[in-house]
């Protein structure tokens, strides 16, 4: 089921794509409340996933208890690791494009889009015009490590090669290529990523992708090997005092034949 509330062309269109059940005009707190806890013409949900605004936010945390949810969406962040031969400008570009998530997040100043860049003065040669960066990139890799952003860009051969030592961020955009907003479309990463640190704790919070949709569980089928794993399980349940669960094994140790 999908909560549409403008009841956007595209977002119809991806819906058909995708062969969505159902889809509701609505959005916004009370379509979660609605998802959570089900109306007379919207079925209950078992899952609420995506992101929205702080609102929409906050009301999937209230209804988690009653309902599994994706995770908690902050503000987006990006962090930039720019080293010798990163173009400032496109850094700056990157950094504002981010800005148009929020009302509520930074602006960049003194660069706007590429085109009027090169329209207003000439477009700076590398090595003449450097990006503004910590010297050192281990010290940079270690801050980006603390810091856990929701998207991380790896720009200029030196930062380009921590990319494998990179252990905490929703995702890694490696190269002058690979813009965030790439990961937002079209290159095949999820725009629904971890953010405020959260990612720190994957793999328990990564991103939104098919596995939350699928349910896993395991299937136990204990056979001749009651014997040897009752052996080995007893001992533990006594020692935390759970005398019929050391029972419960040993009685199946030799079973009546």
């Amino acid at each position: 089921m999908v909560c549409a509330p403008g009841g956007h062309p595209v977002i119809l269109a991806a819906c058909a794509l995708c062969k969505a059940d159902a889809v509701f005009r609505m959005g916004g707190a009370h379509a979660v409340a609605a998802l959570a806890y089900g109306t007379e013409s919207v079925p209950r949900a078992d899952v609420i996933a995506g992101p929205g605004n702080l609102y929409v936010q906050e009301a999937k945390r209230l209804v988690s208890g009653d309902v599994g949810i994706d995770g908690f969406a902050g503000p987006s962040d990006v962090l930039v690791l720019a080293a010798e031969g990163a173009d400032p400008a496109l850094v700056a570009i990157d950094l504002a494009a981010q800005a148009e998530h929020g009302e509520g997040t930074n602006r960049v100043r003194g660069e706007r889009r590429p085109g009027a860049a090169r329209r207003d003065r000439p477009r700076p040669r590398t090595g003449r015009r450097r990006a503004r960066g910590r010297p050192d990139v281990d010290a940079a890799l270690a801050f980006a490590e603390a810091f856990a952003p929701e998207h991380l860009e790896l720009i200029g051969a030196d930062a380009e090669e921590l990319a494998p030592s990179v252990r905490s961020a929703g995702c890694v955009f490696v190269g002058r290529e690979s813009a965030t907003a790439f990961g937002d479309y079209v290159a095949g990463s999820n725009h629904t990523l971890p953010t405020g640190g959260a990612a720190r704790f994957l793999p328990v919070c990564s991103g939104l992708s098919a596995r939350h949709f699928r349910r896993r569980m395991s299937e136990v089928r204990i056979g001749p090997a009651a014997d040897a794993l009752a052996r080995a399980g007893a001992p533990l349940a006594r020692a935390e005092g759970f005398e019929l669960h050391a029972a419960s094994m040993e009685v199946r140790e030799n079973p009546a034949p």
